[in-house]
């Protein structure tokens, strides 16, 4: 694929370069509790504003259902985009209407405008190709050049990440050149030992890639509500943990497979148990214990890996030369069910090896719990996208970059 240096090499100044961002950022009564993603997207924004492009950015936030939405607009984030930029970002209260066209005509070389959340047009997820085309065609009306840098969104086949990209000269920014770098030390030529600390809620959403994996990770270390799951093949008792026991033969047979190939598939030995789950806005205290992993009490449940755990993952991960970690060990926004985390977080700090923490709530964990993002070989800013890639999917994003 054709990188942004290549469109600055031949020269942008006065075209209009739209650049399909992921400002999906997390927001509380209308204010952004984590700008990582905007922050991310800075790089390319700001060459091409430097270059003298017209720089239209768009995004979608949320999901809302094809229609205009308040709780999901853009605002908050394009004036956000215009702090960190330290000039003015115009916004469109529109994505395709006479809002968007006066706002883009409206750009000065150098100049950004953000428009209104695509997904307030039913357009950008429609099913139907001919429906995606026109809202395409619609887009293509706003630029001379697309720029795709939004590479949380690259496993979604929409409009403006893969039908608007056939309609524009197109180029890849430099978070999706990173992105795909740093995915590719995770799939060719691994350096050894390769580590996979999965995490999150439900196994479902990552069978696929732990059935990729087995065949090319050392060891892979299970946490956060996904582990019961694991447990509970295993005959243990789970209490009232997440518990998805369709998924039940999946993970025997991945058990199975594993030892056969001589994975490490490393389970909780101990876990953190309540009676209730906790209440994330208060966060008040809550009563808990620790329990062996096969003695959680049958009206209890799990909501973080314990101690002895915490421990066992660390020195798994100390001696890794790759280290790939998506979702969270426990409930890590209630301080009682962090540690767990914060634990997998810091042997990551403190190890040798390249780590990449795999977008989603991996990424909002380690800035919520203080982490220096420096201190990471490689913050992801797409969760799903990084899980399918490493599954072997072609992402229809990157498919669409492709010359």
């Amino acid at each position: 694929m054709k990188t942004i240096d290549e469109l600055l090499a031949d020269g942008v100044s006065g075209k209009r370069v739209f650049v399909r961002a992921d400002l999906n950022v997390p927001l509380a009564d209308g204010t952004i509790t984590d700008d990582g993603r905007i922050r991310a997207v800075l790089p390319t924004i700001k060459a091409l504003a430097d270059a003298g492009a017209k720089v239209v950015v768009a995004s979608h936030l949320g999901r809302p259902k094809g229609a205009p939405d308040p709780a999901f607009s853009l605002l908050p984030a394009a004036e956000r985009l215009g702090e960190l930029l330290g000039a003015p970002v115009a916004f469109a209260q529109d994505t395709v209407g006479p809002a968007a066209h006066d706002a883009v005509d409206g750009l000065q070389p150098g100049q950004v405008a953000v428009i209104e959340n695509l997904r307030f047009n039913p357009g950008e997820t429609a099913k139907d190709d001919s429906e995606r085309g026109e809202f395409a065609d619609r887009l293509a009306a706003l630029a001379d050049v697309y720029v795709g840098d939004g590479f949380g969104a690259v496993h979604r086949k929409h409009a403006s990440v893969y039908d608007l990209p056939a309609r524009l000269p197109h180029y890849a920014g430099y978070l999706i050149a990173t992105e795909v770098g740093v995915l590719k030390k995770l799939t060719e030529d691994v350096k050894r030992p390769y580590v996979v600390a999965l995490g999150g809620a439900k196994v479902s959403d990552k069978l696929a890639v732990i059935d990729q994996l087995l065949g090319k990770a050392d060891r892979l270390l299970i946490g956060g509500g996904m582990a019961y799951t694991f447990l509970k093949a295993k005959g243990y008792e789970v209490g009232i943990s997440l518990l998805q026991e369709d998924q039940i033969p999946a993970v025997t047979e991945y058990l199975e497979r594993a030892e056969k190939q001589g994975v490490e598939l490393v389970l909780p030995v101990d876990v953190v148990v309540s009676r209730e789950f906790p209440d994330l806005k208060t966060k008040a205290p809550t009563e808990n214990t620790v329990v062996d992993a096969d003695k959680i009490p049958a009206d209890q449940e799990g909501l973080d890996i314990g101690p002895k755990t915490r421990e066992l993952y660390a020195s798994k991960l100390v001696d890794a030369a790759t280290v790939f970690w998506n979702g969270p060990m426990g409930v890590f926004e209630h301080p009682d069910y962090a540690e767990g985390t914060k634990a997998v977080a810091q042997a990551l700090v403190e190890s040798d090896g390249f780590s990449v923490v795999g977008g989603g709530d991996s990424a909002a964990a380690v800035r919520t719990l203080g982490f220096d993002e420096n201190a990471f070989g490689h913050i992801s800013t797409g969760g799903g996208a990084s899980l399918e890639y490493l599954e072997g999917k072609t992402l229809p994003g990157l498919a669409a970059l492709e010359d």
